[in-house]
């Protein structure tokens, strides 16, 4: 560390953080905790290794999960902070280089990643005690993936830094490609699988950018999203390659990014319609539905004036930028609709639902956070705060201004979102209760979503720490359920997976529809029971907190 001081500097300041230590303390006990819940209690070993099998496969993806939310905050925020506080261009009249500074800052990101593993490996090394799990493939095989998918992603976040103007915007990103990488390119070989041509090999290597797929090949659990179809790919060594590639221009591209002109922003200065000639007034008004060059409308005496503040500061607020994400989603849901309609007669409704909701959900999770996280903490940390708190509105009113401007853009995706489920109970009529049941399910998970990562962006004074939080506990609700149920039988009963998984939306919807693997479970009406009750608590700390900052100081 002493050849290149930004490695010093980068990894010492994360690791002095008390929250860094309390991490690899809390992991460390949970993977110590799930192999002594499944340790042997007599000198007897099952010489098919099926359970120690299922206990690592557990610890595996629980620890990929890990480092795919914990890590990526630190390079995603690196660059873009840097900048902001000028002192990237400091680093950049320095000696150092472009190179150096690069490769430090993605080697303190790496080697943050390597310590998260190296807490994981006593846990493995109980696992392979127990037999039954390959050393090469297994254990070998399984940590150069993560090593190589922590690489992957600390590049990328870099990337994202570097082109960000904004720290929160930067984490949006970071995560977004989490749930690109992990999950969307999942979706079109589960649709496509079996299907011959171009299309399916072009989606086999697509599935290979995932993480998860290669784990999955690695371990023998076959390949993901299959469907008992079988395939002679070798999942884990395209992504070796697919990764390695990314990672090599990511880093090429970052690096040719670090010169001074990226502090350069050429912007237009633009015009405004109304102070155009009547034909240009007339010529844009039939060419744009809105036109994001018109000057604002007054607003009414009936409307909350923090709502419209909401809406016309926030980039995705703006009339013209809400009518291209609906028109996004539209267009996604069509798309899902009309392989609704071609898939459905080789597969079953239960699996089109299912690719529907994962991607659904997968798409509140992104969204959601980014609106509601920083409602409170944003004004707190530009100052604006003091300013609301000037004006004769009531607390209570800026408040449910602030939840407005975020429950109508994500009513509106939802509303975008829908065409699917539409066309499944037009296939299948008797499926109509089922999908209103998801329906009731996916609404309750906005809802809570809403309320939860707002209530956590209320604890915060920076928006960056209150969106990445946000984000960690959206994902966190929506996958450790899962990582449980992985484990059912060994070392978790029917009875606690099915306890855990009364808190998982994406179990709850997929228990509705019958999908199996959950239709086994009774999780309705407990799921709205606890959604409810926990989006009720959200809304009085968010209450409570909200209260408590407006008091004189």
């Amino acid at each position: 560390m002493a050849l290149n001081p930004i490695i010093h500097r980068e990894l010492i300041s994360v690791l002095r953080q008390p929250r860094t230590l309390a991490a690899f303390c809390l992991l460390s006990f949970v993977f110590a905790l799930i192999i002594a819940i499944r340790w042997p209690t007599e000198p007897i070993v099952a010489l098919s290794g099926s359970r120690s099998m299922e206990v690592y496969r557990l610890f595996i993806v629980g620890l990929l999960g890990s480092v795919q939310i914990l890590l990526p905050v630190f390079p995603a925020t690196s660059l873009v902070r840097e900048r902001n506080s000028g002192t990237l261009a400091l680093l950049l009249n320095s000696p150092l280089g472009r190179w150096r500074i690069y490769t430090g800052k993605l080697a303190a990101t790496f080697g943050l990643a390597m310590l998260m593993l190296f807490v994981s490996f006593p846990a493995a090394a109980a696992c392979y005690a127990l037999g039954g799990i390959p050393l090469i493939t297994g254990v070998c095989g399984c940590y150069v993936v993560l090593m190589l998918a922590a690489l992957e992603l600390s590049a990328l976040s870099l990337l994202i830094s570097s082109a960000s103007t904004t720290v929160d915007g930067a984490i949006r990103w970071a995560y977004g490609l989490i749930l690109g990488l992990g999950l969307v390119t999942l979706a079109p070989h589960a649709m496509f699988v079996g299907s011959g041509g171009w299309i399916e090999s072009s989606t086999d290597w697509l599935r290979c950018l995932s993480p998860l797929a290669a784990i999955s090949s690695l371990l023998g659990s076959g390949d993901f999203a299959s469907h008992g179809v079988s395939s002679t790919t070798n999942v884990a060594r395209r992504f070796v390659i697919l990764s390695s590639g990314i990672t090599i221009m990511s880093s090429l591209w970052t690096i040719q990014r670090l010169q001074f002109a990226m502090f350069d922003r050429v912007r237009s200065a633009g015009f405004v319609a109304n102070d155009q000639t009547q034909k240009v007034r007339i010529l844009r008004r039939l060419m744009f539905i809105v036109d994001p060059t018109r000057r604002s409308r007054a607003m009414g005496w009936w409307l909350n004036p923090v709502m419209i503040k909401e809406f016309r500061c926030r980039k995705f607020g703006r009339l013209h930028w809400l009518l291209r994400l609906v028109s996004f989603c539209g267009v996604l849901a069509l798309a899902l609709a009309i392989l609704t309609t071609t898939r459905t007669i080789a597969w079953d409704v239960a699996t089109i639902g299912a690719i529907l909701v994962v991607l659904q959900v997968a798409l509140l999770v992104l969204i959601t956070p980014s609106l509601a996280a920083g409602l409170i903490c944003s004004e707190r940390e530009s100052g604006g705060w003091v300013l609301l708190q000037m004006t004769p509105m009531s607390v209570f009113r800026i408040l449910w201004g602030k939840l407005l401007s975020v429950a109508l853009t994500i009513v509106l995706v939802l509303c975008a979102t829908l065409p699917g489920y539409m066309v499944i109970v037009f296939i299948e009529p008797g499926q109509r209760a089922q999908i209103e049941r998801v329906v009731y399910c996916l609404v309750l998970t906005a809802v809570f979503a809403t309320l939860s990562t707002a209530a956590i962006g209320t604890l915060f004074r920076r928006t960056a720490t209150a969106i990445a939080t946000a984000y960690s506990f959206l994902i966190a609700v929506c996958s450790i359920p899962l990582l449980v149920w992985l484990g059912r039988n060994a070392p978790f009963g029917h009875s606690a997976v099915e306890a855990v998984l009364t808190i998982n939306p994406i179990a709850a919807t997929l228990s509705v529809i019958r999908y199996p693997g959950f239709r086994e479970y009774d999780l309705i009406p407990m799921h709205w029971w606890v959604m409810g009750t926990l989006s009720i608590a959200s809304l009085c700390v968010l209450i409570f907190q909200t209260v408590r900052l407006s008091r004189p100081q």
